[in-house]
């Protein structure tokens, strides 16, 4: 499983042109599903996210977590995370076929909703508009093959 990580300070996700779903500071999750991925992948690239310390503390220092700063998660199912580019016209082989990368994004979901973050979403297999402003810029590129 695979997830960019961007800090923002606001951040919303429009579907056929109306806003589904904002948060304000927090984390937009761009989040990929991989053919070999579970339920553990899940949970460790969710802990990866929750205890990233990226937010500055009072001195200015990258330090804090998303629970620190009252931070929330805008999640948005991403499957071009898994993009083979050896080619020009990429291949998506190795993304997790939808009705089970569906699953694990709806599992991730309800896995973080049982923190104490705000947890916003996307539509799965929809079309969709993400609006952010990144807040740093700081992106991160997590993936639970690398542990």
């Amino acid at each position: 499983m695979r997830a960019i990580v961007q800090r923002v300070s606001r951040a919303a996700v429009r579907i056929e042109g109306r806003q589904a779903a904002g948060i304000g500071r927090g984390f937009v999750v761009l989040l990929g599903v991989g053919g070999d991925d579970g339920e553990t992948d899940a949970d460790f690239l969710l802990d990866r996210i929750l205890g990233l310390r990226v937010f500055a503390d009072a001195s200015g220092k990258m330090n804090l977590a998303l629970g620190a700063v009252d931070g929330a998660l805008l999640v948005i199912s991403q499957f071009t995370l898994y993009a083979d580019t050896r080619q020009r016209r990429p291949s998506f082989t190795a993304a997790a076929p939808p009705e089970q990368a569906c699953r694990l994004y709806k599992y991730f979901l309800s896995q973080a909703g049982k923190h104490d973050v705000k947890v916003e979403c996307g539509e799965f297999g929809a079309h969709m508009e993400v609006d952010l402003i990144n807040d740093g810029p700081v992106t991160i590129l997590l993936d639970s093959a690398t542990r």
